[in-house]
C-alpha cells in the first residue's frame, strides 16, 4: 500500500515511511521530531485505512492518505477510486451520492418524511409534526427531483417556512426512477 502526502502545494506518493520522511524532510517549513517519525511509521505499518493528519504547528497540518496508486499522477486521475474508503458507510454514501447525481431524464417518485410546524388549535403555539409527503415528478436526477419536491413544499401556502426539511442524503429521502412513460395507476400519484 503506498501513502500519498500532501503539505499545501507540496505532494508525493511514496512506497513507505521512509519515502514520506524523506519528503516531508525536503520542505523547509518542517522539522522533523521523533514523534513525527513515530507517528508516520505508525500509519504506514497499520491496517488504518482512513487518511491522517498530522499537526506542525497551529492550523497547520500535513495529511497521508493510503492508496493502491504507484505514482501522484495516477493518484490524481483516479483520486476517488484509488483511496481506500474509510467504512462501508461512507462506500454507501458514496453510492448514494453518485446516484443522486446520475443524469437520467424521466419521472421520478421521491418521497420524504419532513417536520412540519402545526398550529395547535386553542393554544396559539406552534409544534413539529412527522409529515410524509410523496410526488411524481419530471426531472433530470435523484437530486433535481428532491430540489423540485422542496421548492414545491416551500412555496405552498399550507407548510409554515419553520419546516425543517431532511438531507437529500438521508434516510428521510427515497426516490425511484419510474421512467419516461408512466402507467395509469402511478399517474394517480400527485405530480409536481
Amino acid at each position: 500500500m503506498n501513502i500519498y502526502v500532501r503539505y499545501f502545494d507540496y505532494d508525493t506518493v511514496a512506497t513507505n515511511y521512509e519515502e514520506v520522511l524523506d519528503f516531508l524532510a525536503s520542505i523547509p517549513e518542517i522539522q522533523i521530531t521523533e514523534a513525527m517519525v513515530n507517528e508516520v511509521r505508525s500509519y504506514a505499518e497499520s491496517e488504518i485505512p482512513y487518511p491522517k493528519r498530522y499537526k506542525i504547528r497551529p492550523r497547520v497540518y500535513f495529511i497521508m492518505i493510503k492508496t493502491t496508486a504507484q505514482t501522484l499522477e495516477e493518484f490524481k486521475n483516479n483520486r476517488k477510486e484509488d483511496v481506500i474508503p474509510v467504512t462501508e458507510a461512507g462506500v454507501r454514501k458514496e453510492q448514494r451520492t453518485t446516484q443522486l447525481s446520475m443524469v437520467q431524464l424521466g419521472w421520478y417518485r421521491g418521497e420524504l418524511n419532513f417536520k412540519r410546524v402545526i398550529q395547535i388549535p386553542g393554544t396559539g403555539k406552534f409544534q413539529y409534526q412527522d409529515t410524509r409527503f410523496a410526488a411524481l415528478v419530471w426531472a433530470e436526477s435523484g437530486q433535481h427531483c428532491y430540489d423540485r419536491i422542496i421548492n414545491h413544499l416551500k412555496n405552498r401556502q399550507d407548510v409554515d417556512l419553520r419546516s425543517q426539511f431532511p438531507s437529500v442524503r438521508g434516510n428521510s429521502f427515497r426516490y425511484e426512477y419510474m421512467g419516461v412513460k408512466l402507467q395509469q395507476e402511478e399517474a394517480e400519484v400527485q405530480a409536481v
